[in-house]
């Protein structure tokens, strides 16, 4: 009896272990605790937990969520504020960061309201495309610019209640140091009530007390300012050169395009994030455009500012003003395109490696 061979003898089952499939992380951040959801490319929640906003904790949220599969890309809410650290840590294990947005009330009416609904929101956002946003990394100037900012802001607001108090104070005074304050110039006044003798009476004390808060300020302000432009220099020192454009307004641009202005395409995402680019509004036969009131505020007005500047003192700001008044436009609708132009404008300065296409600045 002839037994035959096989030419490919079987082998013995092996066990494969499954490829790891990707995962989306959403995370909704708080001061204390941040909640992080996990789910798939296909839009199944696996989890939801909580964590500390601790460096012990950031390392424990993206254990855990690598636990369910390869964490490629994140949703995070506020990554300005609460999430800032949280955006770093998950940058440091190459995962990419999407900045999201709240969830409209719509959505929120029908679905309730709960961290875990917040943070599966978010990471549906992602995997739906809607949220697209990078965001600033801040660990750079511009993050140094935003922090002196606020505290100049704070201690011109300051000064400026103190100052008032110390006139509120004058009109309670007794005639004669009244009339002896009255009249002087605001430096002036404030260097005779520094001066004064708080011996005299409470009104006295508290006018010296008001006048010392003030020059203390007002220090605090200048050393601030003087950092600013230092930090502006450092950074981006061409912007300082162009008309209208001042220390605070260069910083408040800078820290609105973020320490990586790669992340704006084109200048016409740098105008749409500064509240400058018109939003289409058109239904039926009705095309029209609207003013966009969205945007960075501040950096809107730092525009404005810059606008209203060059039309007091740049001789090509004022003839596109008398051209554009004569074709019948109003001051507004000039200061909306002006503005709209030196954004085209400083663009190629925050961004000088990017190369668009550039229309003639106003």
């Amino acid at each position: 009896m002839t037994i035959t061979s096989s030419p490919h003898p079987t082998l013995p089952a092996q066990h494969v272990p499954a490829l790891a499939e990707d995962v989306i992380l959403g995370v909704d951040t708080h001061k204390d605790i941040h909640v992080a959801a996990v789910i798939t490319t296909l839009g199944a929640s696996l989890a939801h937990q909580e964590f500390p906003t601790t460096a012990a904790g950031y390392r424990q949220l993206v254990a855990w969520a690598e636990s369910f599969g390869i964490v490629r890309r994140a949703g995070v809410e506020c990554t300005g504020s609460y999430g800032v650290a949280l955006t770093r840590a998950l940058r440091r294990e190459d995962i990419d960061v999407v900045e999201v947005n709240q969830p409209d009330r719509a959505t929120r009416r029908k679905r309730g309201k709960t961290d875990a609904i917040d943070a599966d929101a978010a990471a549906r956002a992602v995997l739906s495309g809607r949220a697209t946003t990078t965001p600033k990394t801040a660990d750079g100037p511009a993050a140094d610019m935003r922090v002196l900012r606020l505290a100049k802001e704070s201690a011109v607001k300051a000064r400026t209640q103190a100052m008032n108090q110390l006139k509120a104070v004058l009109l309670v005074l007794d005639p004669d140091l009244r009339e002896q304050l009255s009249g002087l110039t605001s430096p002036a006044l404030i260097a005779t009530c520094a001066a004064l003798d708080d011996d005299r009476n409470e009104a006295a004390f508290t006018l010296r007390l008001l006048a010392r808060r003030v020059q203390g300020l007002s220090q605090e302000i200048k050393e601030l300012t003087k950092r600013t432009t230092k930090a502006v220099r450092s950074t981006r020192s061409q912007l300082l050169e162009l008309v209208g454009v001042g220390p605070d307004s260069a910083a408040v641009l800078l820290i609105a395009a973020g320490d990586n202005p790669d992340r704006l395409t084109d200048e016409a995402s740098f105008a749409a994030l500064c509240g400058v680019s018109p939003v289409e509004q058109s239904s039926g036969k009705t095309r029209r455009r609207r003013l966009n009131r969205g945007g960075h505020r501040q950096a809107n007005a730092a525009l404005y500012r810059i606008v209203q500047s060059r039309i007091r003192w740049d001789e090509r700001t004022q003839a596109y003003l008398q051209r554009r008044t004569a074709e019948g436009m109003s001051r507004r609708e000039i200061i909306r395109c002006l503005k709209r132009y030196v954004a085209r404008e400083l663009y190629r300065h925050i961004r000088p490696s990017a190369t668009t296409a550039m229309l003639p600045a106003a």
